[in-house]
């Protein structure tokens, strides 16, 4: 297993760069020797359009966590344009749905009510993204989980809202 870093300051360098951990396709940690099956794009070197455009892509595909990703990316690429919130919003919208499938009920109902506010704060259409549909969808799937008529876990895969 590698040596944890040293120093006082945990900024990976080249000249300090830790290992990535193995995950899973939910972006839960595995063990060290595991084989990786989380793969996705370097965000960081695509552009807010881009990233935008993955998100979209993979929340269609059903990829919630590769979803989150991109849009997370995005948001941090948007501050200070007016459209920071949006992309915060379809990040958490992501994480939401992520954990509904990691099977934390209090994650996804939180997750999913913070993006809906986000989203539904933006006017329909913006980016578009029929922005009141996909809020009171995202506010649907909440209570959905609230009432038990969606059970989170790994087989929860409510068909992907249209972004």
């Amino acid at each position: 297993m590698a040596r944890e870093a040293q120093g006082k300051r945990g900024v990976p360098s080249p000249a300090r760069q830790k290992p990535e951990r193995p995950r899973d396709e939910l972006g839960r940690p595995l063990p060290w020797e595991a084989q990786n099956r989380l793969h996705l794009p370097d965000f960081d070197a695509l552009g807010l359009e881009e990233n935008h455009e993955l998100g979209r892509r993979f929340l269609r595909e059903g990829n919630v966590f590769a979803a989150h990703e991109a849009w997370e990316t995005a948001w941090k690429q948007a501050r200070g344009t007016g459209e920071e919130e949006l992309f915060k919003g379809l990040s958490q919208m992501g994480a939401g749905y992520v954990h509904l499938r990691r099977g934390n009920a209090h994650g996804a109902v939180t997750l999913l009510r913070r993006g809906a506010r986000r989203i539904g704060a933006y006017p329909d259409g913006h980016r578009g993204i029929g922005t009141a549909a996909l809020a009171a969808r995202l506010e649907a799937d909440a209570a959905g989980v609230e009432s038990g008529t969606l059970v989170p876990g790994p087989d929860s895969a409510p068909e992907p809202p249209a972004v």
